[in-house]
Order: C-alpha cells, then sequence, then structure tokens
C-alpha cells in the first residue's frame, strides 16, 4: 500500500480538528466541560486521538450544529456511556426542548422584522413607538411633528406605557395643526430654559414664567376642548380597554406596566426618578410655582376651640 494511504492509529488536536472542521480551541472546551474525555498522550505529552475519539467529535458537531446545546450533548453522551457502547440514548426530551427554543427565536426574530418594517414604513423614529401611539398621530401630515416630540413621547411611553403616551399625543396634534400654539409654547419653553444656574430661586422672572407656563397649559387646554381632541382621548381609553379585555378594569395601572412588545415597566414614580433631567433650582421651583397655580392648595378648615 502507498505510504500515503496508510491511515495513521492516532491524531494530533490539530489534524482533528481540520477533520471534524472545528477548531483546537473548541476541542479543548469540550474537555473542561467533560463532553470529550481526556485522550492518552503521547511521548511528547501532546493529545492523540483514535477512531472513536474523532466518531464522538463528528456526533459533538453535527448535534451542535443543530442547536442542541453542549450541555445537553454531554448528558447525552453520559447516558450513553452508562447504558454501553450499543445503546442509543432517548433524544426525545432534548429537541423537544430544543423546538421550543428555536420556536421562541422565530418569534423574537418576526418580532424585530415587524418592527423593521413599522420604521421604514412610519419613519425611524416614528416606527420605534408603540403601534398604539402611532395610530393616534397617522393623521398628522408628514414632518409636522419634531424630534424633540418624538423622543418625549418615547419618554412618556417608556414611564406611563402606550396609552398614557397615546393621551401625551394629543398635545403635540394641537401645536402640530395650531401654528400660534406652537409659536407661544417655544415662548414659554425658551423663557422657562433661560432659567439657568444664574438665576436665583427668588428671583421675579422665576415667578413671571411660571404664570406665563400656566397660561400657556390653558390656551393649549382649551385648544383640545374645542377641537374635539378631548373626545378622542376618550375613545383611546375604550380602545385600550377593547384590547386589553382581562385588564380594563386597572386602564392606568395596564398602560404604564404594559408595552408594546410585552415588556414589563418599574413604576411612574420609580421611572421619573431614574430619567435624568438636569433642570436648575429656578426652573425646578417655576415648575413648582405653576403646579401651584393650576392645581391650588384649599385653604385649612378652622379648628373650633374646645368648649
Amino acid at each position: 500500500m502507498h505510504p500515503s494511504l496508510i491511515p495513521p492509529r492516532q491524531v494530533k488536536i490539530g489534524d482533528a480538528a481540520l477533520f471534524v472542521g472545528i477548531t483546537p480551541r473548541a476541542i479543548r472546551h469540550y474537555h473542561d466541560i467533560g463532553l470529550l474525555p481526556e485522550p492518552e498522550r503521547g511521548s511528547d505529552d501532546r493529545r492523540r486521538y483514535g477512531y472513536n475519539e474523532m466518531i464522538r467529535l463528528l456526533w459533538i458537531r453535527k448535534m451542535a450544529d443543530a442547536g442542541i446545546a453542549l450541555d445537553d450533548i454531554r448528558d447525552a453522551f453520559a447516558d450513553t456511556d452508562s447504558a454501553g457502547a450499543d445503546s442509543d440514548y432517548d433524544a426525545a426530551g432534548i429537541l423537544e426542548r430544543l423546538e421550543q427554543t428555536l420556536l421562541a427565536k422565530e418569534a423574537e426574530l418576526q418580532r424585530q422584522r415587524t418592527a423593521v418594517q413599522r420604521m421604514r414604513t412610519r419613519g425611524s423614529r416614528m416606527g420605534l413607538l408603540s403601534e398604539f401611539v402611532t395610530n393616534r398621530l397617522e393623521s398628522l401630515p408628514e414632518g409636522s411633528l419634531r424630534q424633540a416630540d418624538l423622543d418625549n413621547m418615547m419618554v412618556i411611553e417608556r414611564i406611563f406605557g402606550p396609552l398614557g403616551a397615546a393621551v401625551n399625543a394629543t398635545r403635540y396634534i394641537a401645536l402640530a395643526t395650531h401654528p400660534g400654539l406652537r409659536e407661544e409654547s417655544d415662548r414659554v419653553d425658551a423663557a422657562e430654559e433661560a432659567l439657568d444656574d444664574t438665576v436665583a430661586v427668588d428671583d421675579p422672572r422665576v415667578a413671571q414664567v411660571a404664570a406665563e407656563r400656566y397660561a400657556f397649559e390653558l390656551a393649549l387646554e382649551a385648544i383640545i376642548e374645542d377641537s374635539g381632541l378631548a373626545q378622542d382621548d376618550d375613545a383611546l381609553f375604550d380602545a385600550w380597554d377593547a384590547l386589553h379585555p382581562e385588564t380594563a378594569d386597572d386602564s392606568e395601572n395596564d398602560a404604564r406596566d404594559v408595552s408594546s412588545n410585552g415588556d414589563k415597566h418599574m413604576s411612574a414614580v420609580d421611572a421619573v426618578g431614574k430619567m435624568p433631567y438636569d433642570y436648575s433650582p429656578a426652573r425646578l421651583r417655576c415648575m413648582e410655582l405653576a403646579a401651584d397655580l393650576a392645581f391650588p392648595q384649599a385653604p385649612a378648615s378652622p379648628v373650633s376651640p374646645a368648649s
């Protein structure tokens, strides 16, 4: 027989890896986790692999390519080894788990594909909002929403869920369809931003801007009411309850706690506390004063003297 046709009795790890189609590093890992028993070593203290080891490596490669976890492969070989060399193992449980894993991956890939399609159809930023929110905005002309509007709705959706963001979208619909209101909004926003760290908390400008914010919110609320957008908000709650009949009695919490992909949200209080808003003390005081104007504290009831 020609010397090149005489098969070796054993091969080194590099030759074994090359034949099987894996790397020497992978074979060493199989040894480390107990998937492949350590073979005998030659006089040079290098591992040598015989026919049985090569057969096992081929089976490992094929099973791993099918998606079976290395731990499951190791358990399968352990069952086979304990039952005898000619015994097969019961792969039903392993294959069932593998099929469930693949189904979950398939569902996740489909979810990701749907998300990409929505971004291509509705725009990269609009498409990142949940369908419940984008449906609320679909009647607006293209480009009528600003990037800051979409950014804010994404934050609102994270804090209060799709229903909260859809209701908040009413604000931006009003701004997008009433140019004068948008201009006033920009003016008040700029006045608030001017209340930086150089402005004292008791500066008269703080109270003035708070009053301007309160007046603007009243004007915005009136436009929302007169334009019929408030009735649309009522319809949003009905639509949400129809989509989530099992939790309709607690729609406020459900809107906050369940996102479009089933992600569980933290509480609104916790979420707000983790969102970094770099507001100066003067601006925070302005927000407090505006809130006091919107929700004045009721006077305390006088206490009758004891008789």
